[in-house]
């Protein structure tokens, strides 16, 4: 059987009912423009569903946990680049651990770059703890840059610092008592998270520090290294009274001197420092001196040539004062024969006594 429908030609086998074919050439624009809408709409109806149904189980997930969270909420938090599922989790965890926790109050959180899951676990261990710590609190806490849930397990389970500290350098406190001996002691300090202080009080390294002045003030204080290790304990008493950790994040509950070794005799070695640079000091000091006799006999030398060639400038002008004296008829010829006459008695009795001997 041949059908024939324009503009196009149906063939059907022989026995087969002839059904009704109305080519979509053949509707009206109305019609087709109908069609076109009912189908983009559903294109629409279909993508939606399936966006949708990215946040249905978490939605149904939070339902059955009563811990509602509303569906249009987390298309909202989708739309803030937040992670729905951290919101969801950290409330189901919260609501079925006591906590009511607002979800816009985890998206906030969330927002000010914090870390949920962390704060909310902190909660918990607080409220099991019977420790009173609020959400705003713990939100500033982690916002602040502390680790608020290391925190709360440390006011719960007491943390044991060591001082010094294991990954410095120095291994042992060393300090010198008044009898100059060295001693190198080790403590361990054993604290507790102050949550009220949390927030702008002193790390770690300031326990450190502290403890480790207390130590070597109460060491310098004693007389004899003998009566520190006597009684090691004096040391932690003294120090725990001093109050070290105000204003810091942590409550000191003991100082336990660890270990308490001998070392030099660093006043000993201080005396033999100072004698040394004693011997020099004085050595230098003489050193000095022998400078300055030096200098005097060279300067005393100085002066005898120069005196000498004084007398020897004096002589020259004796017979110049003779002639002279002849000239104007002072000297007489029978006074100079007398002088060379004396002269030569002189001469004659030097030559006879000696050059070098001297009357004794």
């Amino acid at each position: 059987m041949v059908v024939r429908f324009d503009p196009y030609t149906y063939m059907f086998p022989e026995g087969v009912a002839m059904l009704t074919i109305t080519p979509l050439l053949t509707l009206g624009a109305g019609q087709a423009a109908l069609i076109a809408v009912a189908v983009v709409v559903a294109l629409v109806v279909f993508a939606f569903l399936i966006f949708m149904f990215r946040f249905l189980g978490l939605w149904i997930q939070a339902m059955v946990s009563k811990a509602p969270v509303g569906l249009m909420s987390l298309v909202g938090m989708w739309l803030r680049k937040v992670n729905p599922r951290i919101i969801v989790l950290s409330r189901i965890q919260a609501v079925k651990a006591g906590i009511q926790i607002s979800a816009d109050q985890l998206e906030t959180h969330y927002l000010a770059r914090g870390n949920v899951p962390r704060v909310v676990n902190a909660l918990i261990a607080a409220d099991r703890a019977k420790i009173d710590l609020a959400w705003d609190t713990a939100c500033a806490i982690d916002l602040a840059g502390r680790d608020i849930l290391d925190a709360v397990q440390t006011s719960v389970n007491p943390k044991v610092i060591d001082c010094p500290h294991s990954g410095t350098a120095r291994a042992t406190i060393d300090a010198v008592a008044q009898d100059g001996i060295q001693l190198k002691a080790r403590a361990r300090v054993t604290v507790r998270a102050n949550l009220a202080r949390l927030i702008g009080g002193a790390t770690e390294e300031t326990i450190i520090a502290r403890v480790g002045e207390g130590i070597v003030t109460t060491i310098g204080s004693a007389q004899s290294h003998k009566a520190v290790l006597e009684n090691p304990d004096n040391i932690s008493k003294v120090v725990l009274s001093k109050g070290l950790d105000a204003g810091t994040a942590f409550e000191i509950l003991s100082i336990d001197i660890a270990d308490i070794d001998v070392g030099e005799n660093i006043g000993a070695k201080l005396q033999s420092d100072q004698a040394e640079a004693d011997k020099h000091r004085f050595q230098a000091e003489a050193e000095k001196r022998r400078a300055m006799a030096v200098a005097q006999e060279q300067e005393h030398s100085a002066d005898v040539a120069k005196n000498r060639a004084l007398v020897v400038l004096a002589e020259a002008d004796v017979p110049k004062a003779m002639a002279d004296a002849f000239r104007s008829g002072n000297l007489g010829v029978m006074d100079y024969y007398k002088m060379q006459n004396i002269q030569a008695d002189t001469s004659m009795r030097d030559n006879i006594a000696g050059p070098d001997e001297k009357p004794s």
